[in-house]
């Protein structure tokens, strides 16, 4: 019964359910419960989000402990198990007393019911790729070898080295995403090569308690969400748009934008957001490093860009029908529309520079002439600037070309307010930078500094595997060399289908009610719907649609945003098609709309994501197909 593992107190506090999910990988990993044990205090500090219901790593967490319960059960029946204790907890039956007794007395040989070598706290730590080469980890008592596994962690080597040679409970208190799928299980499940001694097992326990007790919940300031929003997770939180919700407006309520985060949403306290100053290091040319206020800033002129912005991973799902790939199982729904406003960046950078005796300039912009003029200078000054990095609140360091940074038509900003408003928690507060025509990645939330550099930022997020398309052959990053592979920057073209629906006539009408007959194969007609973006500025000139699986197709008609400047489309463009001739499927009584986008360079999208495919899950733009059912059940 799932209520057996409900949490006893339903209100969210410091303890989580991560000290239990630790427990049950003991469990779940290789389904050999025998000497397994699950403690009440760890299933009764079990805590939901705000709203459980909508929480899928709650969902997860209590799937896992049922699937746990019930591998105990079954090899119970088998004659494998030896105990399992459940103290405490109504509707799960206990172990006797003389049994629990009996295993906590259990020696370490016996602790584990398997053949692996058990190893102490001091012999992992010898494996951190330092001491020893190998790099080895534990977690929930078990230790990995993960020295294969390193170029290949899809948050970028440099974080699961944080772990190396100790456990990695205390990283995932933070990094609460793995608990988000099973993925992290299976790929550990492989990597398991002992078992941690139970004494050193109880110190990481009691670590971990005391670091639910005695510190705050780094998730426990969030800000509040839409509940319309479809989570993926969140702690961080990872929610995409509803496909009915994408196209309502063209400017997507503040409330209502897709939301991507790494780490929990920085809390800034009023006098910290009072004397915010952003770091500007010109080092590279000479011009020292300084800060700015946010006042300063404001006072620049001000400007306005909208545009699109689109998580490198949406539409991953579509690859995983293929393959699986690592990460947030996106649809459509991880893009999203605003208009953005705040100071050119150039003109934050030349606020920033020094005069010749080292004082700040004053608060005051040059003419845009000016400001290139002395752009093109520093550039002839300086061949080897060619990039500026961003660094944020949350340590993500990312960075662009110095081309596009510098281009007056690149529309570049360093923005401090979302559809007239100042940007909200979730989306930058207090600064963010936006870089039109990019992956969502390069326009860095709750910025700190800016850096002029002669090559790119140093971090997972701009060097390592996170946000790089490797062939899809590839399925091993040690078998390439990433640093010659460019990370996302200006993207492809991309397109979806957010609404169809019967074109409206009186036997259509009868055909939706299902007093109409209708067979495989057979024509209707129906009408189609939604939006097209391509990056780099490029405009959609037209956007096909088919219903027979691209046998016809139909032109759409290109409705709002089909007037952006020619090579500054920053925004996506909304379609529509009145009259699509759709092939009824197999079931009798659903067809399937496609669509492909076309911008100005006549790039267009592919048919089929096999050829797309990465391990990653990046940049999946090939056509959106939707299954949309015409007759009413």
């Amino acid at each position: 019964n799932p209520k057996d593992i409900e949490p006893r107190n339903p209100a969210p506090g410091k303890k989580t359910y991560m000290l239990a999910s630790r427990q049950l990988t003991r469990l779940v990993p290789r389904l050999r419960p025998s000497a397994a044990t699950v403690h009440s205090r760890y299933l009764s500090t079990l805590q939901p989000s705000e709203s459980a219901e909508t929480s899928s790593a709650w969902a997860i967490t209590s799937a896992g402990a049922l699937a746990a319960l019930f591998a105990v059960n079954v090899a119970a029946s088998q004659g494998s198990a030896r105990s399992v204790i459940v103290e405490d907890r109504p509707g799960i039956a206990s172990a006797s007393s003389a049994s629990a007794a009996n295993a906590e007395e259990e020696s370490s040989v016996d602790y584990y019911d398997d053949d692996l070598p058990i190893y102490t706290s001091d012999e992992v730590a010898k494996h951190d790729g330092k001491t020893l080469q190998s790099i080895w980890m534990s977690y929930g008592g078990n230790i990995y070898d993960v020295t294969d596994f390193v170029a290949n962690h899809p948050g970028g080597s440099e974080k699961i080295m944080l772990a190396a040679g100790g456990c990695i409970e205390p990283h995932w208190h933070l990094y609460r995403q793995h608990f988000a799928s099973n993925l992290p299980q299976q790929l550990m499940e492989k990597m398991i090569i002992g078992h941690l001694h139970p004494t050193d097992q109880e110190k990481v326990d009691l670590q971990m308690e005391k670091l639910a007790d005695e510190t705050a919940d780094p998730y426990e300031n969030e800000p509040t969400r839409n509940a319309k929003l479809i989570v993926h997770g969140d702690t961080p939180m990872n929610a995409e748009v509803p496909r009915d919700v994408i196209t309502q407006s063209y400017i997507t309520p503040e409330d209502m934008f897709y939301i991507r985060h790494h780490h929990p949403v920085p809390l800034l306290s009023e006098k910290d957001a009072e004397n915010f100053e952003l770091e500007v290091d010109l080092r590279l040319i000479n011009e020292g490093a300084t800060k700015v206020t946010l006042d300063q800033i404001k006072s620049l002129p001000k400007i306005e860009v909208t545009t699109t912005l689109q998580c490198s991973g949406n539409r991953r799902s579509g690859f995983n029908d293929f393959r699986r790939t690592s990460g947030t199982p996106w649809d459509q729904g991880a893009i999203s529309t605003a208009k953005w406003g705040g100071a050119r960046l150039v003109d934050v950078l030349m606020l920033a520079s020094k005069d010749a005796d080292g004082d700040a300039k004053p608060a005051t912009s040059s003419s845009l002439l000016e400001s290139l003029q002395c752009l093109q200078n520093t550039l002839s000054a300086n061949p080897n600037l060619q990039h500026l990095r961003f660094e944020s609140i949350d340590g993500m360091k990312a960075s662009i070309d110095i081309n596009k940074a510098f281009n007056p038509f690149g529309d570049v900003l360093v923005a401090y307010e979302m559809n007239g408003k100042p940007l909200p928690r979730d989306h930058g507060y207090p600064l963010r930078v936006i870089v039109p025509g990019y992956a969502a990645v390069r326009n860095v939330k709750w910025l700190s500094k800016l850096e002029l550099a002669d090559s790119q930022a140093v971090g997972a997020w701009q060097r390592g595997l996170n946000y790089k398309v490797l062939p899809p052959s590839v399925t091993d990053a040690r078998s390439v060399n990433l640093d010659d592979m460019p990370g996302l920057g200006e993207v492809a073209v991309f397109s979806g289908v957010t609404s169809v629906e019967l074109n409206e006539s009186e036997s259509l009408g009868e055909l939706a009610e299902g007093t109409v007959d209708i067979k495989p194969g057979d024509t209707v007609d129906v009408k189609a719907s939604g939006w097209a973006w391509a990056g780099g500025g490029r405009n959609i000139v037209r956007v096909d649609v088919t219903g027979d699986g691209g046998k016809g197709w139909c032109n759409a008609s290109l409705t709002q945003g089909a007037s952006q400047p020619y090579g500054r489309a920053w925004a996506w463009v909304f379609w529509e098609c009145d009259k699509v001739p759709a092939t009824v499927c197999e079931d009798g009584k659903s067809v399937v709309l496609s669509c492909k986008g076309v911008d100005m360079a006549f790039n267009s999208q592919p048919e089929s994501s096999d050829g797309l495919w990465n391990v990653r899950g990046l940049a999946n733009n090939s056509w959106y197909r939707l299954r949309h059912s015409v007759v009413h059940v």
